[in-house]
């Protein structure tokens, strides 16, 4: 989907992560995307893009310096927004990278009954 993406694109690649689940856990038609109850991705209600978990805070602001996306509001410092124009294949990075992340601070046991990715 060029030149950018899409909520229902980006929740197309959220639901293809294994135990990924969503909910509009502050109402108002926010999607967050959870595994293991975690999050790794969401979408506000208003704000055109997503905001996604980092490695760490150095990276975020690299990303952010780079132009790729804007700090996340309301989140962590680990956390950026990307918006729906970013290119589509570092949104989906991003989103996959995200996902891994949050995924791998999970306990072993809820990371193996997820299965492979």
């Amino acid at each position: 989907m060029l030149p950018g993406m899409s909520r229902d694109a980006i929740n197309a690649i959220c639901a293809g992560f294994p135990g990924a689940e969503v909910s509009d856990p502050w109402g108002g038609g926010h999607d967050a995307w959870k595994v293991g109850g975690k999050m790794f991705a969401s979408i506000g209600a208003v704000t055109p893009g997503v905001s996604v978990k980092c490695a760490g805070i150095e990276q975020a602001e690299m990303l952010i310096d780079a132009g790729v996306g804007v700090k996340a509001r309301y989140f962590h410092r680990s956390w950026i927004t990307l918006p729906f124009d970013s290119d589509p294949e570092e949104l989906a990075h991003r989103l996959r990278e995200s996902y891994r992340i949050i995924r791998a601070g999970l306990p072993r046991k809820v990371q193996a009954a997820l299965g492979a990715f």
